[in-house]
């Protein structure tokens, strides 16, 4: 998979509050692979348009 743009990269924080959840529920994504995390150790990055597509199967 290719790294998205820089500018549609955003950090765990961020990341949570785009998709109404937590940041150990980002990590759990994560983890679960229903997310990609982007960024180096220690620096986790996601992609807006993947969290914001997730957010909307969420709801419905």
């Amino acid at each position: 998979m290719t790294r998205p743009p820089r500018h549609r990269l955003v950090p765990t924080k961020v990341a949570a509050l785009a998709a109404g959840v937590s940041e150990a529920t980002i990590r759990k994504w994560v983890s679960r692979g229903k997310i990609t995390r982007y960024g180096s150790p220690g620096r986790s990055e996601f992609d807006i348009d993947e969290l914001t597509q997730l957010a909307l199967r969420r709801q419905g």
